[in-house]
């Protein structure tokens, strides 16, 4: 018989340190049933790629290819593998878009994931735990749920696409580990990329390759896009932009916009630009662009884009200049209109759609508010060569704003996010509404921390070039500000990345507070990844410096995370006495980090040490002790609106309870948690609370809680993405 809820007289309610009131054994499973869930995801699989356009021609062969392809692998229960090959811009990505709305759609159901590694790609290397991140969250899996470290992201991924058959397209792969981490369980990856992967054709991938259009094929489709076309001429126009669909796009939507020329101005202008003497560094460019390896055919190939380009940039206005040459001089790979007014283009609306009608540039696709725009990666080369004919002066000084926006919008986003943590950096001067011109960027710590999210990449690569013009300050203070969105999101490799770079900007400033505090940034995510040593390195250094730092709060930073670091070691030590000498070690560094905010004060500061120490105590069986403390922080706690900390609080508080051998108690405090979880939406932390709860009924054989308990989480699991939807009964 259970005895949980009763306190040795059968009491109907039990409290836990004064506030924690639950019902009785006879109600308990009915409270647990009543916890309120979020909502499942909408079942729509997801549907990402690039749309296909209504105009195509030709491509009869590949389209074959693929789709015999895609039918031999979709019969079979392994996962398959398709290469596209081809230069850049020949339209390897707007073929596969075509064999999807064909029919590879219906033989993949489940849903299409798509991403193009560019934008991913930093220093030759490819951030995969990132791509997994998104198409885990494209899956419905929550936010909260999304793990760390690239190898949970990778088995996790696996685990919710296993029951699915899955189409997944990845434009721009350059080395075969990248294909591989992203294959499906089951279904058919779909890659695109410059040259042929042997690696991957070893494994049975199956290789596409798309080469420009030939004369009738490329004729065909300038008549379908210029109706009146002598066909003569549209063959001059092909072969000048030797085949290729981007050159001729551009060209004929150039022609387009300008009713007064004719087909013939545009084969007099290329003609004059491709034998002209042009730009040799351009052009060498736009072969490294497109792939080209130095055959004459592919040289041909480059130059005939580089002489589009050049043609079509020439006669647009001067505001759609100016954002073009934006474009060349941003660190990242997008934009949004509110950043491209922010450093100084005008008419940006107008430029954007006439960049956009002249196929220079394409929306890209986001779930977050504003529109991002980028160009494709060949144009891309071609617009950073042209900046790179603007002055020095002029550059750095665009560059500049870019980074200063950035800077401001990342500091507001840790403020909504974080709230009052402690900070280095003062308040950006620049107010909200200043950084968007229609509207504010963000409106709330959620719609922060998507907006960051979404800027992730652009964000990383404005910290390297802040890095290597010298913009000290921007640097570290950015690395700050980023803090909540790498903390938040588990984007550990960035913050290692970034928080590098803002320790040399700190020394260059002969800052210590800040270099301890990008030193202990460094440490949490390096601990975060399991790698204590480089955590423990990062932590020593930083140590070194305290007694230059001012604010006692950064010698309570690093005492805290030693702490978790010895804590960590502790959960792997063999014998008792080695765990409870780490705890003993913990509860140590803890006091000192509890110490150093009494000190200021920071009351949040105090609550987050004092849950700390009464971990460390908890692991060292000092039950009786931790549940001082931790009333203690829960009083400071309530008092101070810091809500977010009470569940945290309350399931160490159970595990004291456990160790004092009172279940009644420790079902009470997380029951606690879970309600309280429940009500801020700390799904991670309710999943947590339940898994506990189902383990105490089972320990007291309370089989109706348990049984509710698992059910709960179930239910939570499968609303959090993790979970195939339950089968609708027959």
């Amino acid at each position: 018989m259970s005895s949980l809820g009763t306190d040795g007289g059968g009491a109907t309610y039990n409290s836990v340190s004064g506030d924690a009131v639950v019902v009785g054994p006879l109600l308990m499973a009915q409270h647990i049933e009543g916890i309120q869930l979020p909502p499942a995801a909408p079942a729509a699989p997801p549907c990402q790629g690039p749309p296909p356009t209504r105009v195509f021609v030709n491509r009869t062969e590949e389209l074959a290819g693929l789709r015999d392809a895609a039918l031999a692998l979709a019969a079979d229960p392994e996962p398959g593998v398709v290469m596209v090959v081809g230069v850049g811009g020949v339209g390897k990505t707007q073929l596969v878009a075509q064999a999807v709305r064909r029919e590879l759609a219906q033989l993949f159901p489940d849903g299409r994931l798509y991403v193009d590694l560019e934008d991913h790609r930093r220093d030759g290397a490819v951030d995969l735990a990132a791509v997994l991140g998104g198409f885990l969250r494209a899956l419905g899996v929550h936010k909260d749920y999304v793990p760390g470290r690239l190898a949970e992201r990778t088995a996790l991924f696996r685990s919710v696409a296993a029951p699915l058959r899955l189409l997944v397209k990845v434009d721009n792969v350059q080395h075969a580990p990248e294909a591989r981490a992203l294959v499906p369980p089951q279904g058919l990856l779909v890659v695109t990329g410059r040259r042929a992967l042997p690696s991957l054709l070893m494994d049975g991938a199956v290789l596409i390759d798309v080469a420009p259009l030939d004369d009738r094929a490329g004729t065909e489709l300038v008549r379908r896009w210029y109706a009146d076309a002598d066909e003569g001429t549209a063959t001059d126009v092909v072969r000048l932009c030797a085949g290729h669909p981007l050159a001729l796009r551009a060209a004929v939507e150039w022609l387009a916009a300008r009713p007064q020329l004719t087909l013939d101005d545009v084969v007099r202008d290329l003609t004059a630009g491709r034998y002209g003497t042009g730009d040799d560094g351009a052009r060498e460019a736009m072969g490294v662009a497109m792939g080209a390896s130095g055959g004459p055919a592919q040289d041909g190939v480059g130059e005939a884009v580089d002489a589009v380009l050049d043609a079509v940039v020439a006669e647009v206005s001067d505001d759609t200049r100016h954002l073009y040459d934006l474009f060349g001089v941003l660190p990242g790979t997008t934009a949004t209109a509110d950043l491209l007014r922010a450093v100084g283009a005008t008419r940006v609306d107008a430029g954007l759609g006439e960049l956009l009608s002249s196929r220079l540039e394409v929306l890209v696709e986001s779930a977050d508010r504003p529109q991002r725009y980028r160009l494709h990666d060949v144009v891309r080369a071609h617009a950073r060569q042209c900046a790179r004919a603007l002055p020095e002066e002029r550059r750095r000084s665009l560059l500049r704003l870019v980074v200063d926006f950035y800077a401001d919008a990342a500091a507001h986003g840790d403020a909504l996010v974080l709230g009052a943590r402690f900070r280095i950096q003062s308040p950006p001067v620049r107010p909200l509404a200043e950084l968007g011109a229609q509207r504010a960027l963000f409106t709330g710590g959620a719609d922060a921390l998507e907006w960051l999210d979404a800027e992730r990449d652009n964000l990383q690569a404005v910290i390297r070039v802040a890095a290597d013009e010298g913009w000290h300050q921007e640097v570290w203070q950015l690395c700050e500000s980023l803090w909540a969105l790498y903390h938040s999101r588990k984007h550990l490799a960035d913050c290692v990345e970034s928080g590098l770079l803002g320790i040399e900007a700190a020394q260059h400033e002969a800052r210590p507070d800040v270099e301890i505090r990008m030193r202990n940034q460094v440490a949490r995510a390096a601990y975060e990844l399991g790698d204590l040593d480089r955590a423990e390195a990062q932590l020593d250094a930083a140590a070194g410096l305290l007694e230059l730092a001012g604010d006692p709060r950064l010698s309570g930073v690093v005492w805290e995370s030693r702490g978790l670091i010895a804590l960590a070691r502790g959960r792997s030590e063999e014998s008792l006495h080695a765990m409870g000498e780490r705890a003993e070690e913990a509860r140590q560094l803890f006091e000192r980090a509890l110490a150093a905010n009494r000190a200021v004060p920071d009351r949040h500061g105090v609550v987050v040490q004092s849950y700390n120490v009464a971990q460390a105590l908890v692991a060292g069986e000092r039950w009786t002790d931790a549940l001082g403390v931790l009333d203690e922080a829960a009083e400071v706690a309530r008092t101070t609106g810091d809500e977010p900390m009470l569940p945290r609080i309350d399931l160490v508080r159970a595990q004291s309870f456990v160790g004092l051998g009172s279940l009644d108690r420790a079902v009470a405090a997380t029951v606690a948690a879970a309600d309280r979880a429940a009500s801020l939406k700390q799904f991670a932390k309710l999943d947590q609370a339940l898994e506990l709860l189902a383990a105490l009924a089972d320990r007291a054989e309370d089989r109706p809680l348990r049984a509710a308990c698992e059910e709960k989480l179930r239910e939570l699991r499968r609303n959090m993405g993790l979970e195939p939807p339950a089968a609708p009964p027959a």
